[in-house]
């Protein structure tokens, strides 16, 4: 997590619960995209997603918290688990995960459920979770674009 993140009290305090969580640490242990690991990934997005929500006077807490768990399925999709179809499996998975260590909201539960839309059918609905889904999009997007950056001039 870029340190202007850790910097912003607000975010921060929207957060707090979670990062005591050991479980939400354990996603350092997986990685995401080329070699950015799951907690870098989840910090981005959900730091991107907080501040387009609070830019557009959005429930920014539950759009930081529900993006900072979007990935929050614990496994290493890498090594084969839970089978091909990860990219759509792995909300559901990371919902179950979310729902038995937090408390929720239905904007958190949604976020989490819809961020791979449209590669899955349902839209979000929310508009908090729209912006995760473009937040996630863009880090995404860098996280691949760096790798092949690394791989290219190496």
């Amino acid at each position: 997590m870029k340190m202007s993140s850790f910097e912003d009290e607000n975010y921060v305090a929207c957060i707090s619960d979670l990062l005591k969580d050991k479980d939400v640490w354990s996603m350092a242990g997986f990685i995401q995209h080329s070699n950015v690991s799951c907690i870098e990934h989840s910090f981005s997005v959900s730091y991107a997603s907080y501040r387009i929500c609070k830019k557009f006077g959005l429930d920014y807490q539950s759009a930081a918290r529900g993006a900072l768990l979007h990935d929050f399925f614990l496994y290493d999709w890498h090594n084969g688990a839970p089978g091909r179809l990860h990219a759509l499996k792995h909300p559901n998975l990371a919902l179950k995960n979310a729902t038995n260590h937090f408390n929720l909201n239905s904007i958190e539960k949604e976020i989490i459920k819809r961020h791979m839309w449209p590669l899955t059918i349902t839209p979000p609905i929310h508009k908090e979770a729209i912006a995760v889904v473009i937040a996630d999009k863009y880090c995404a997007s860098l996280e691949i674009l760096r790798g092949y950056k690394r791989a290219i001039f190496k």
